[in-house]
């Protein structure tokens, strides 16, 4: 897999949790995903105590969809993804999350270079508290300040990062407002990932209109495993313009 233009046009990806993915659940969304011919499965989450090797493992031996690592933290470190988010978390001022994990990483990644894509992480605060903004001891970004959200994007593409994700949080009320997402299109030229709090097909239509690249579904397709299916017709629609 090139990351050299990831993701490179309308994507839909599903995340896996290690901690949830697994048994009939997982057969049946891996089942859906490459009927439907979702883009990615990203692996990780903000808390896990499982393996994320055995979860990648599964995912290849039930599909053909590329595998990208989402890491929660440093035990979720792996060679076996085809690619790998690095995250730095620029909304936050934890400076562990912005260069001290990645310092310890960097040696264990040093002959993956190829697969790494460097990503500006965003908490968009859309509600409650979110296992993010928890386990990272960090504030999100309200929502009701968008000037904020945009410079901390712009920021990031000035140091060189390739990718913005702007993140409600696994299990959030609601999700980045459509708004938010208009306006950091219209001032980075950097793809934009969008994820958490999506619930319904027409909010993936709407955050496409806004500007969003990728849009990424976990919670709501536990709770609705046709929404990955109705992602994926969006997609294709965009995809036809």
């Amino acid at each position: 897999m090139k990351t050299d233009n990831f993701p490179g046009r309308k994507s839909i990806a599903l995340l896996l949790d290690p901690d949830k993915g697994k048994g009939e659940s997982l057969v049946n969304i891996l089942k859906i995903a490459e009927n439907c011919k979702a883009d990615y499965i990203l692996t990780g989450g903000s808390l896990t105590f499982n393996s994320i090797d055995n979860l990648i493992d599964a995912v290849r031996e039930r599909c053909t969809i590329p595998v990208i690592l989402f890491p929660g933290n440093l035990l979720q470190l792996t060679h076996k993804a085809d690619a790998i988010l690095l995250l730095s978390l620029i909304s936050g001022r934890n400076p562990e999350l912005l260069i001290g994990n990645h310092v310890i990483a960097a040696p264990f990644l040093k002959d993956s270079r190829e697969k790494l894509v460097p990503v500006g992480y965003i908490l968009v605060s859309c509600g409650t508290k979110t296992s993010v903004e928890y386990i990272s001891q960090t504030e999100a970004i309200p929502s009701n300040k968008p000037e904020i959200i945009v410079a901390t994007a712009m920021a990031g593409e000035m140091l060189g990062l390739r990718m913005i994700y702007l993140e409600a949080g696994s299990g959030a009320a609601n999700h980045v407002p459509s708004g938010i997402v208009k306006a950091v299109s219209e001032n980075v030229s950097i793809p934009i990932a969008v994820g958490g709090g999506i619930k319904n097909k027409n909010e993936v239509k709407e955050l496409f209109y806004a500007g969003a690249n990728l849009i990424i579904l976990g919670n709501g397709c536990e709770n609705n495993p046709g929404l990955l299916f109705e992602a994926c017709a969006i997609r294709d629609e965009f995809l036809k313009m």
